[in-house]
């Protein structure tokens, strides 16, 4: 790095202690100099998604925190219940950066990444930890936005709308044609409602209150079901019968949620049988669990959901492995022509690197209530 480029600079740790005590800090970290196809970027955006928090909370629970340091360098101390220390184990005193998305400035580059020195690129990195002031990532972990896009605007072009295309293209390459999704008015829920419209892909969404499943329709959906109804169970059923749908993508992950799916699934199945058959139905169908808004155990009841069903922890790694390069780079042109439209990210909060450790605001971010998205902007 040159004379100009920056040594050091703030970095969010979150830290687990040998007794089961969570440390979170803001601290003065070395920054690591670009190797030849390496960028290193001063941070502008950053978004806060629930697969951040996995490495951050670690489980614990935000009202049981101490909260220490000062305005400029917070500290919270939180005991971890024994059940999440135990699963976290194998972080024991490693200084963890949570973090995976973000947008900003290319501030200085390795030989072979010097056509993007000055440019603003939006970026994934699951090496180093985006909630700082400045990350080093590779050619291969970050593209240049558009000129008249800002950071805020770029903050999120691989997590939610990769993902959303993944979903899709898991759907047709598992032979399906129609889905299901929970937790459907989230920011990801409305890229899936567009991306389904665009692709003609039949679309079930289901949601838990009404104010959002106005907004999915006010977005153009067809079939959207409010867990909060009498008679949800009857609207979710419908549903399946005019789309066809044997697959879901539920982001809830815990509790009853994926049995409610497949038994939906297989009570529309079993009554296109014709006939009654003890054992079920021959459709196979599958919920893929991709998020655990529900943190409690899963509860299955393999009597009811016919011969053939699975249930599966969803990945897009996995997607994307099964897809070929050409197919990967035109959704990523997808994306970055489209974050404005389909792609765009809607954050109801914008805060500092300090405010990621303020008290209250620990607590609306661990919540992870649908159409609440907070966008961290380090230069604050």
């Amino acid at each position: 790095m040159n004379d100009n480029t920056p040594s050091h600079g703030l970095q969010l740790t979150s830290t687990l202690d040998a007794d089961g005590t969570l440390r979170l800090a803001l601290i003065e970290a070395p920054l690591d100099a670009p190797a030849s196809d390496e960028v290193l970027v001063r941070l502008e955006a950053v978004p806060i998604n629930p697969s951040d928090l996995m490495p951050l909370l670690a489980g614990g629970d935000t009202a049981t925190a101490h909260f220490g340091g000062s305005a400029a360098r917070p500290e919270v101390a939180i005991a971890l219940p024994p059940e999440a220390a135990q699963a976290y184990a194998g972080r024991t005193g490693a200084a963890l950066q949570p973090g995976l998305a973000g947008a900003g400035t290319v501030v200085a580059a390795g030989a072979d990444a010097q056509h993007l020195l000055g440019r603003r690129v939006t970026l994934l990195s699951l090496r180093r930890g985006t909630f700082g002031q400045y990350v080093t990532v590779t050619t291969a972990e970050c593209a240049p936005l558009p000129e008249d896009l800002s950071s805020r605007e770029g903050a999120d072009a691989f997590c939610n709308p990769m993902t959303a295309l993944a979903i899709a293209e898991t759907v047709r390459l598992d032979g399906h044609k129609a889905l299901i999704h929970t937790a459907a008015a989230s920011n990801l829920g409305q890229m899936l409602v567009r991306i389904c419209a665009e692709d003609g892909l039949p679309l079930v969404n289901v949601v838990r209150r009404a104010e959002q499943a106005q907004l999915l329709r006010d977005l153009g959906a067809e079939h959207v079901c409010n867990s909060a109804d009498p008679d949800f169970a009857a609207q979710l059923r419908d549903a399946i019968a005019t789309t066809g749908a044997t697959v879901a993508f539920d982001a809830i992950g815990g509790g009853a949620s994926p049995g409610l799916l497949l038994e939906a699934m297989e009570d529309v199945a079993a009554a296109a049988m014709g006939f009654y058959s003890p054992y079920g139905s021959l459709t196979l169908k599958q919920v893929n669990i991709y998020g655990h808004l529900d943190r409690t155990p899963t509860v299955l009841h393999n009597a009811r959901y016919g011969m053939l069903w699975d249930v599966r922890n969803w990945a897009l790694p996995r997607t994307l492995g099964q897809l070929p390069p050409e197919r990967i780079a035109a959704m990523n042109a997808r994306v970055l022509g489209g974050l404005r439209t389909t792609f765009a990210s809607h954050f109801t909060r914008e805060i500092s690197l300090a405010q990621v450790l303020d008290r209250e605001t620990m607590a609306a971010y661990a919540k992870l209530a649908t159409g609440e998205k907070f966008l961290i902007n380090p230069t604050l």
